[in-house]
């Protein structure tokens, strides 16, 4: 009678899988999940102790069915691949991806042998049943058997298709010795069993048959010895009877999934099997002539309890899994069960069947190795805390200090030390509380625990930077409430909770503004008045995290800058590590090592800025980030050496890395100067940043990284130069400062680019264009707002902060006064006198003015005299506002507020005569304004009423105060009378016109002997407009 193929049942999405046998007493169904953020690669299970071999290199030993960690018994430099007991239990046996074969006493793991021998990584072993031999299968081909007494290879065959690492092998060669006596090796090689005799080794028999359509992956023995099943990798079961060398059973996959589970029942009539995919399978009546063995009563009974297991599953989802509402859960397994509910990390988990008819008490224990689909609070992050079954760890290291837990058997006690001891001394805490989070800041240390049956979950602040004598206080959480997250700003505390709820307390302990959160929290991190919340927007695809961010300021005005947004993670990958860099930027890491920060000068993306997967020495090895600065550009991390976290003993060193975004073509001049540039863009936002919300910092700063900027922007336009690129070269420009466009028109010129030449030329006039019709269009909104506004407005009202129109109209009349009085030689030279009131600024005018005289065809006049001759050196002076790629951010950097909505620019083409009049006329002469009129004559007054005025913008600020509150009538007449001192002045202008033309006709005498003087100078008369423009640029000189 074939076998009964039971309905194979759902286990999880996706997941290699294993299953064994084991004798138990208790009854029910076990799911127990491990908090620790760590995959499951093999596990094994006997006598009451389950070892588990995990993603961070270690294996660990649990209480099983209670699942109580019990201490890891050893480390390897990469992960361990299969781990099995001994016969008796007291051993364990590891194989690694490092080659290393481990073998461990279970009660006392300073006992440990090392075998040595493998080329590649190890796939399985098994031990002899006599306890003297260890049979392992390499990726470099080879199964060996060693003596486990002197640690010696016995005998090596090279049965296996070579491979590079587990992932790539063709099979996982689950070898097995026949049970009792240990007489015969199966070893499964491509398509057939290859059973080895002991001591000689040689090869007694080959298994096979025609059903085997793909390589076989895994062989077991039953219990008696008699018979043998193999799995392959498309789904196929057979089973032999060893002594007739019979095929007894073919059974096909139902979906040809890979089998890489299975388990013989003691009675010999059932095998167990799982998929490469997650899935449980059951064959009954195996081997139907050994039915006798077992009583009648068996199979129905298997049949119902397997029935039992599965029981509701179909009316229930995946994340339910596999239950059995008919047996009863014991206590310490629906705690376990209610603790994973929120569990986010990768979890084994165990599904136990008991068949009770059987005297021996057998059980099936499923174990499953989960995607990383969520993610848990884990020391990794910068305000998280640690786990409980780790003596020591880091739960906080900070540009503030470091927290370090120490949880063992002589002090439960929590450290906190700081980098600079002048903010605090260290401080020793007892961890009376079981505290699970900390942060620390240069205010406060915050601290939080989970709820207990007698207490609940409590905030606890110790305020050191206070200064009364009550340095600590404490809040307890509601009912049913705990504090999952907890973060620390400038004079503010924040706690996520359970509740899906954020909860604000002031510093001192004052509750503020509790809301709603959109998911269960992940992360939280604080930096001065920003708060940064990561948490689970839903459930990913494909083994993806699937998380959503939200940006909060928390200063006078509360706004939200990040609405829920998804945060990018590599693929397959899970959140590591959330914060802010020291000047305030956020900025966070995955598990692939990947490190990204916001871009806000291109609508608060973001971007990848260093991968510390390219720094890694080995696989097994990570860097455990504790901070980084924009300025100086560094990524400060902590490696760890084949885990991903760091020991607390010794302390750990501080490794610096530096950013690389991931450009292409990095290995050639041009992309390396392209990620430099762009690098130096997204670093400097944070200034931009600063000045928008009112910080302070060093102006010097800008202005070298504008030259640094520049500087990259002419080398990269002197290579298309080179390469023939003129059109890239005009891109270039236009990211350029008005200075930096000066010179490439010069270096186009002196290259005989006359056509780029001309194209620069036409971009800076543009650009000088763009800035004036933006002027045009500030004035008529100014003068629409004045018309809206209230005739009867008292001078107390206009000395309150003014709308940004009026504010600027304020400043463009102070600047040309400032210019008339300060600056007459710029004026003199057709300088603009409608810029802000920044002398940075001048010089990028300067640049652009110089247009219009060529185009007016006026003799050129040279005003980089003054100048050295290289402009980037003096490039520090160059405004603001002239970098291109900032001008939309610089719109926004004003200090007033501007109510109202600019127009949208005309789309015809500006011409130069339709610039405002503010520009100088053709004779040199500045058109004066009725304001600086005014000015003039009460500056005395103002001067005498304010004598700390030492600055000429204070002056002008306080002008422009008074003359506001002038009555219409009286600024009207200011104003006609400016324009009327201007007409009266025509004769003595035409009079200056004279005069300069004569100079200028010397002027010009010279320069004509000059040219006589160049080699091969071609007359100005037949010069085309091109070759006119390369010789204008060359006269600059």
């Amino acid at each position: 009678m074939p076998a009964t193929q039971k309905p194979m049942r759902y286990g999880h999405t996706e997941g290699h899988t294993d299953v064994c046998c084991m004798a138990g007493d208790d009854s029910g169904v076990l799911q127990r999940g491990w908090r620790d953020g760590l995959a499951v690669k093999a596990f094994a299970c006997k006598n009451g102790k389950l070892v588990t071999a995990v993603s961070n290199n270690t294996v660990q030993v649990h209480t099983f069915p209670d699942g109580v960690p019990d201490g890891i018994l050893t480390r390897f430099t990469t992960n361990a691949n299969h781990v099995v007991f001994s016969p008796d239990g007291a051993n364990v046996a590891a194989g690694s991806s490092d080659f290393l074969i481990k073998i461990v006493e279970v009660m006392d793991n300073s006992q440990q042998k090392t075998f040595r021998g493998h080329d590649a990584p190890v796939l399985s072993l098994s031990f002899d049943p006599q306890n003297i031999f260890l049979a392992s299968a390499s990726c470099d081909g080879s199964v060996r058997v060693w003596h486990i007494s002197d640690q010696t290879c016995a005998m090596s065959w090279p049965l296996l298709q070579k491979c590079s690492d587990v992932v790539n092998a063709k099979s996982i060669c689950r070898l097995a010795w026949q049970p009792k006596n240990g007489k015969l090796l199966a070893v499964p090689v491509e398509k057939s069993v290859k059973l080895y005799r002991r001591e000689t080794w040689n090869n007694a028999f080959d298994l096979s048959d025609s059903f085997i359509s793909q390589t076989l992956n895994i062989v077991t023995w039953s219990s008696c010895g008699q018979y043998l099943a193999a799995g392959s990798i498309n789904g196929s079961i057979i089973v032999w009877n060893v002594e007739t060398k019979e095929c007894m059973e073919r059974v096909k996959h139902e979906k040809g999934y890979s089998i890489c589970g299975l388990a013989w029942h003691p009675t010999c009539s059932r095998i167990c099997y799982t998929d490469g995919e997650g899935n449980l399978g059951l064959l009954e009546n195996v081997c139907g002539s050994n039915e006798k063995m077992s009583s009648s009563k068996v199979p129905s009974r298997v049949e119902k309890d397997y029935n039992d297991l599965f029981d509701g599953d179909d009316a229930s989802n995946g994340g339910d899994f596999l239950h059995d509402n008919a047996l009863e859960i014991p206590a310490f397994s629906k705690g376990l069960m209610h603790d994973d509910e929120d569990d986010d990390g990768l979890m084994l988990r165990s599904h136990i069947l008991e068949d009770d008819e059987n005297p021996v008490g057998m059980t099936w224990t499923l174990c499953m190795w989960l995607s990383p689909l969520f993610l848990t609070q884990g020391p990794w992050f910068e305000a998280h805390g640690y786990k409980p079954w780790r003596t020591h760890s880091f739960s906080v290291w900070n540009s503030i200090g470091i927290i370090r837990c120490y949880n063992d058997e002589q002090d439960n006690a929590i450290d906190v030390e700081f980098h600079d001891t002048s903010i605090h001394h260290a401080t020793h805490l007892s961890n009376t509380l079981n505290y699970t989070v900390a942060t620390l800041s240069h205010e406060a240390i915050l601290l939080a625990c989970q709820s207990t049956d007698e207490l609940p979950s409590k905030l606890h602040c110790l305020h050191f930077s206070s200064w009364d004598s009550s340095k600590e206080w404490l809040v307890d959480m509601p009912q049913d409430e705990d504090i999952e997250a907890i973060c620390l700003g400038q004079g503010w505390a924040a706690a996520a909770t359970s509740a899906l709820l954020l909860r604000l307390f002031s510093i001192g302990g004052v509750q503020k503004e509790v809301f709603c959160l959109p998911g269960p929290v992940v992360s939280m991190a604080g930096h001065g008045e920003q708060l940064l919340i990561v948490y689970h927007r839903g459930t990913g695809f494909d083994g993806d995290q699937c998380l959503g961010v939200q940006l909060l300021e928390l200063g006078q005005k509360k706004k939200q800058i990040l609405h829920g947004d998804p945060l990018p993670l590599t693929r397959k990958s899970y959140l590591t590590w959330v914060g802010f860099s020291a000047e305030g930027t956020p900025c966070y890491v995955d598990s692939e090592g990947c490190v990204r920060m916001l871009n806000r000068g291109l609508g608060n993306t973001w971007t990848p800025i260093c991968n510390t997967r390219e720094h890694c020495k080995g696989k097994s090895d990570h860097y455990w980030v504790v901070g980084i600065h924009e300025n100086p550009q560094q990524l400060r991390c902590i490696p760890c050496k084949g885990s991903r976290f760091p020991p607390t003993l010794p302390r750990p060193a501080v490794a610096i890395l530096s950013f690389k975004l991931p450009y292409c073509q990095i290995a050639t001049e041009k992309g390396q100067m392209e990620e430099q540039f762009w690098r130096s863009v997204i670093f400097h936002n944070y200034l931009d940043y600063l000045a928008k919300n009112g910080y302070e910092y060093e102006e010097s700063t800008k202005n070298q990284a504008i030259k640094e900027q520049q500087e990259l922007l002419m080398k990269m336009l002197a290579l298309s130069c080179k390469l023939e690129r003129e059109f890239r070269c005009v891109e270039l420009a236009d990211l350029m400062t008005q200075n930096a466009v000066n010179l490439a028109i010069k270096y186009a010129s002196r290259s005989r680019k006359l056509i780029l030449a001309q194209k620069l030329s036409e971009l800076a006039a543009e650009k000088a264009a763009e800035l004036a019709a933006t002027q045009t269009e500030e004035e008529e909104e100014e003068e629409d707002f004045r018309k809206k506004l209230n005739a009867g407005r008292t001078a107390a009202e206009w000395s309150q902060p003014r709308p940004r129109g009026q504010a600027e109209e304020d400043a463009e009349d102070g600047q040309e006064a400032d210019d008339s009085e300060d600056r007459p030689a710029l004026h003199k030279h057709g300088q603009n006198s409608s810029q802000s009131t920044n002398s940075s600024d001048m010089p990028a005018v300067k640049s652009g003015e110089k247009y219009f005289k060529v185009n007016s065809k006026e003799p050129a006049v040279s005003v980089n005299s003054a100048r050295s001759a290289n402009i980037l050196d003096s490039m520090n002076k160059s405004s603001r506002k002239s970098t291109s790629l900032n001008r939309a951010a610089n719109t926004e950097k004003s200090t007033v507020i501007k109510p109202l909505i600019p127009k949208p620019k005309s789309k015809q083409p500006i011409s130069l005569d339709s610039i405002p009049n503010s520009i100088p006329n053709q004779t040199g002469i500045c058109l004066q304004t009725g304001f600086q009129m005014w000015l003039e004559e009460n500056r005395s007054s103002i001067l005498s009423e304010n004598p700390d005025f030492s600055d000429e913008a204070d002056i002008i600020k306080e002008g422009m105060i008074r003359f506001r509150v002038l009555s219409p009538e009286e600024r009207k007449a200011w104003t006609n009378k400016a324009k009327g001192e201007t007409a009266s002045d025509g004769a003595e202008a035409k009079k200056r016109k004279h005069v300069d033309e004569s100079v200028e006709t010397e002027e010009q005498k010279e320069a004509a002997k000059e040219n006589l003087r160049l080699p091969k100078k071609t007359k100005a008369s037949g010069l085309s407009t091109n070759q006119k423009l390369a010789a204008f640029a060359f006269n600059q000189e």
